[in-house]
């Protein structure tokens, strides 16, 4: 399989107390490189505006490419940048599109985007929740446009609901969300009854949940709506943050389980989607779980 990232998505660094640290990225590479000597790492390129004007309005994208300062520079309470963090975002978006051509021209089957900062937070109008570009969102929005794809899956286990990518395709048919996530959390949406032209699907999990119910949560109510939604791509924001030894959260996963989510994702992009799966790097800010998470959802991509 495949493996973008770049060394500069280390340069975003939002201070030395931030839990989105460049630490998060050097665990993850370093755990890939010792667990697997058959993957291949391929540098990310840089975003160009017009991919990641699918999504983002011009002011958005113009505030973090455009900034001037020394130091650090915050766009809300929680999502700072430094003079590096521009470059990195251009990477980190820019990942997902290389990805997706990568596999829509058959160049492998499944790819995993590590780069950082992340992105399922950041609307379409605003950067927020440690992201600045929705990585995720312009990888998906390229493919509809560049391959027509009509049926484009994004598959979301982080700890915190993706409201950046719901709301940028809440009222796009080609594109179905779905997202599990702890209830009472960050940024405090995600709710059942958020449905948008019915392509959105969200499952609130309580606090302490542990991976039985996160299991039989996703294989009783969510992985037959995207079996039956027949994806010609699956996209994952993967992001580590709900299991058991994470500081954010509290759900309990272990590693198995996001082993086994990945399995289960896998068969459906087999049935569907030619085996094409493009995964993203998201939340996940203990560095012994991120580790232990990358390896087992890499094995389960392989």
């Amino acid at each position: 399989m495949l493996v973008f990232t770049h060394p500069d998505c280390l340069g975003h660094d939002p201070g030395p107390d931030h839990p989105e640290s460049p630490e998060r990225l050097r665990a993850v590479t370093e755990a890939l490189h010792a667990a697997f000597d058959d993957l291949q790492w391929r540098q990310a390129p840089l975003a160009m505006l017009g991919e990641l004007a699918r999504v983002h309005e011009r002011e958005q994208i113009d505030a973090v490419l455009e900034a001037r300062f020394e130091g650090h520079r915050m766009l809300d309470v929680d999502t700072v940048m430094s003079p590096g963090s521009a470059t990195a975002a251009l990477r980190a978006a820019g990942a997902g599109v290389a990805a997706v051509d990568a596999l829509m021209l058959g160049e492998d089957s499944t790819a995993f985007c590590a780069v950082r900062p992340p992105g399922h937070h950041a609307t379409g109008q605003a950067s927020m929740g440690f992201c600045l570009f929705n990585n995720i969102a312009v990888a998906a929005a390229y493919a509809c446009d560049k391959y027509g794809l009509e049926r484009v899956a994004i598959v979301d286990f982080d700890v915190h609901h993706g409201n950046g990518t719901q709301a940028i395709f809440e009222r796009e048919p080609r594109v179905q969300y779905f997202s599990s996530h702890e209830s009472g959390l960050y940024p405090y949406s995600g709710g059942v009854h958020e449905r948008g032209i019915g392509n959105i699907h969200n499952v609130l999990l309580p606090p302490g949940s542990g991976g039985f119910r996160f299991r039989n949560t996703w294989a009783d109510q969510m992985l037959p709506v995207v079996d039956a939604f027949k994806p010609q791509l699956l996209m994952v924001s993967a992001g580590f943050d709900a299991h058991m030894r994470d500081p954010q959260a509290d759900l309990m996963l272990d590693t198995e389980d996001f082993g086994w989510i990945t399995a289960e994702l896998r068969l459906i992009a087999e049935r569907h989607a030619g085996g094409r799966v493009l995964s993203m790097l998201e939340g996940g800010y203990d560095l012994q779980a991120l580790r232990e998470c990358s390896v087992a959802h890499v094995d389960a991509l392989r």
